[in-house]
């Protein structure tokens, strides 16, 4: 019989990691202790993903709240219209709460009916019902009350985000708008802080050409230390998260040396070239809540060589009812083999990729991980994947 079972993933248990620690040989002692006690063997092309979380741990890689307020009065002269941000206690009332300790006036703009990871701030039907136009239409606070309550909360949460955005910060300080059209703005201030994750480099692009006079993202704020502070130059409060009550974890920094640091102590001590990530959240989204998982700036802000690039697969029943239809169940499965064994080395455009899926390894690959350590209890901050490049063919 030949091989029968593909790929495999495993959570990898570690130590609790804390500021200092050496989190490359932490994984791969953890690796090698996971293998020799559950009897598996490491192979070229295993891939190894490190949750980014570890890694912004032991780099102490934090931020107090009171250095965001300073970036922002180093940055900003007057009131700040703060565009976009996602509907999060995690994510950015931390954020926000630092903002807010600046002291100036902030114009808040929600995108609805949902921010862009599609937490809802409003019953879609009823704003179908009252005519609404996400498209076209700005709302006031006070008009968004009117329609749809004054305790508007979200469905998983049970959070008013309104509300809680409001009470960050002194009282009367934040005034808040919906809109979906940047521009709008600019009515209220020409300095704006951009908050969106994912459309940020186009905002902004919009904003200029429409006149305004200052305009910073948050990859923009701590991209160096304030006063000792954690940092990070690629992606500044991007990716962050609440810590303590006055305090951030910034996305973890220097991940290209990390990975190649873990590959070279692996290759050292097994013998193999593993490939080796590290991830955020994963890139799915929930069908039922419509909430995109991806409030990362990237999937993976760190990746050896071997992971760059797109899957080249054959879906193989398009083959099996295409080409093979009329087979026996072994010549069918020996035919298929060699159709996969045999592929071009690029089938981009080819029909004998209908249905597969044209995302970055590192994209796939970090929902993989993702959705196997978690993010709660489980303690496995590392994954390892094997058999993950193999294919059909592959005994």
């Amino acid at each position: 019989m030949g091989r029968t079972v593909g790929t495999v993933v495993r959570g990898i248990r570690t130590p609790i990691v804390k500021q200092g620690d050496d989190i490359a040989a932490v994984v791969v002692d953890s690796l090698l202790k996971a293998a020799a006690q559950n009897g598996f063997q490491y192979c070229d092309r295993d891939v190894v993903g490190i949750t980014e979380s570890v890694v912004a741990r032991a780099q102490g890689n934090y931020a107090p709240i009171s250095a965001v307020a300073k970036d922002i009065n180093q940055k900003f002269s007057g009131e700040i219209a703060l565009l976009f941000p996602i509907l999060s206690r995690n994510r950015f009332s931390l954020i926000l709460k630092g903002i807010a300790q600046s002291g100036k006036k902030i114009h808040l703009f929600l995108n609805y009916p949902s921010d862009e990871v599609g937490n809802q701030l409003m019953d879609v039907d009823l704003m179908d019902e009252r005519g609404i136009n996400p498209h076209t239409d700005f709302l006031t606070e006070a008009e968004y009350r009117r329609v749809f309550g004054d305790a508007t909360q979200h469905p998983f949460t049970g959070i008013d985000y309104v509300n809680l955005y409001k009470e960050l910060a002194a009282p009367g300080q934040v005034e808040v708008y919906l809109a979906n059209d940047p521009r709008a703005a600019l009515t209220y201030s020409k300095e704006v802080l951009i908050a969106n994750i994912h459309d940020r480099g186009r905002i902004k692009r919009n904003l200029t050409r429409a006149g305004a006079k200052t305009v910073y993202a948050l990859d923009d704020l701590l991209t160096e230390s304030i006063d000792g502070s954690g940092f990070n130059p690629d992606y500044g409060l991007l990716g962050s998260n609440k810590a303590t009550e006055d305090s951030l974890k910034l996305f973890p920094r220097d991940c290209h040396a990390l990975v190649e640091k873990v590959q070279q102590q692996m290759l050292a001590r097994v013998g193999k070239k593993i490939e080796v990530m590290v991830y955020g959240d994963g890139a799915f989204k929930d069908p039922q809540g419509k909430i995109w998982e991806l409030a990362d700036p990237v999937v993976s802000p760190g990746f050896t060589q071997g992971l760059c690039g797109l899957p080249n697969e054959i879906k193989i029943k398009y083959v099996a009812d295409n080409e093979f239809g009329s087979l026996s169940s072994d010549e069918l499965t020996a035919a298929v083999k060699n159709k996969v064994r045999g592929k071009a080395d690029n089938l981009c455009g080819s029909d004998l990729t209908l249905g597969t899926t044209p995302r970055q390894l590192t994209d796939l690959l970090g929902s993989l991980c993702d959705l196997t350590s978690g993010s709660g209890d489980k303690g496995t901050p590392v994954i390892l994947i094997q058999g993950y490049f193999d294919n059909y063919s592959t005994d």
